[in-house]
């Protein structure tokens, strides 16, 4: 079987193209792979494609040209080892029938893991008692604590995360509000009550979790008149998408010190999914940051990553 992977930078991502998955790859058959595939004409690009029966993108792959949906050569497959494919994989490759999949519904644990690692830390003020640890001080400022018990707690998407993050805070016993359209009654939650619309779900709630995904109609959606529904020392923790959020009105929240945050992703036009290095978010005691990274399961090291030069 011949297999193609084209990088759009000068190497492919080693967590993604790692040893252990070299090793297997080897097993199915040949893979190739082109770096710089950013500098390559598309056209060039669609070629190298049609000579393989199986292409895998992923994390900083260059973007499949839309002219293999009108000839599509040997390609039989493609496989996305990562999650979104929409920076790489366009509509019209799809909507041809070739077939595309991703890491589907694996990463699931991992990302509910994180929400409620974030949900902690937040709840629990990690942060600035931390910093007054750093600042030699040692329990002489009382901050806002909370329980996970009987915590007022709203989730906006209850897909496969979402209902794995429900199952993993359930044995605390908080009370649990969500709203989800798509899900039907025989796959929702069990104890969860269900919202009509979304604000409904920011009705008597203290703490809002995101695990929707990202669309033209979830986009923007949490807005700044919701956040105002939410108590002070309220919570927001996002591990879905930052475009779902109004970023600048929840971000006015925060440095007025009214609400709480955990933040895997953000959104912004100057950085995107980051912060500038002059932002003063970056010192909010009350915001904790994990930089796209709270999946992350790396540890313990079971294999050497290929170093590629």
């Amino acid at each position: 079987m011949k297999m193609l992977h084209i990088a759009g930078g000068f190497a492919p991502e080693g967590r993604m193209l790692n040893q252990l998955m070299l090793d297997e790859l080897e097993k199915l058959g040949n893979l190739t792979v082109v770096t710089r595939g950013d500098r390559m004409p598309p056209d060039e690009r669609a070629a190298l494609i049609r000579e393989c029966e199986v292409l895998l993108t992923g994390w900083g792959a260059a973007m499949t040209p839309d002219a293999i949906t009108e000839d599509r050569g040997s390609l039989k497959y493609i496989c996305n080892i990562t999650g979104s494919v929409r920076h790489c994989i366009g509509l019209a490759v799809v909507a041809a029938g070739i077939p595309v999949t991703n890491w589907g519904d694996t990463i699931a644990p991992g990302v509910a893991e994180g929400a409620v690692a974030l949900l902690f830390a937040v709840m629990k003020n990690i942060r600035p008692l931390g910093k007054l640890v750093e600042a030699g001080l040692w329990g002489t400022q009382r901050l806002p604590m909370t329980s996970l018990n009987k915590l007022r707690v709203g989730i906006y998407g209850l897909g496969v995360i979402g209902r794995q993050f429900v199952e993993y805070i359930e044995p605390f016993k908080p009370s649990i509000k969500g709203y989800d359209p798509y899900v039907d009654d025989a796959a929702w939650p069990r104890g969860v009550t269900r919202a009509k619309s979304l604000p409904e779900l920011f009705d008597d709630i203290d703490a809002l979790v995101l695990h929707a995904g990202l669309s033209d109609e979830t986009r923007g959606t949490v807005t700044a008149e919701l956040l105002a529904k939410l108590p002070d020392n309220g919570i927001v923790i996002n591990t879905a998408r930052g475009g779902i959020i109004d970023q600048s009105a929840l971000m006015a929240e925060l440095a007025k010190g009214r609400l709480r945050a955990g933040l895997d992703v953000l959104d912004s036009p100057e950085a995107g999914d980051m912060l500038l290095l002059n932002d003063p978010a970056r010192q909010y005691p009350n915001l904790v940051l994990s930089c796209h990274n709270i999946y992350g399961s790396e540890w313990p090291r079971r294999i050497e990553l290929t170093n590629w030069q």
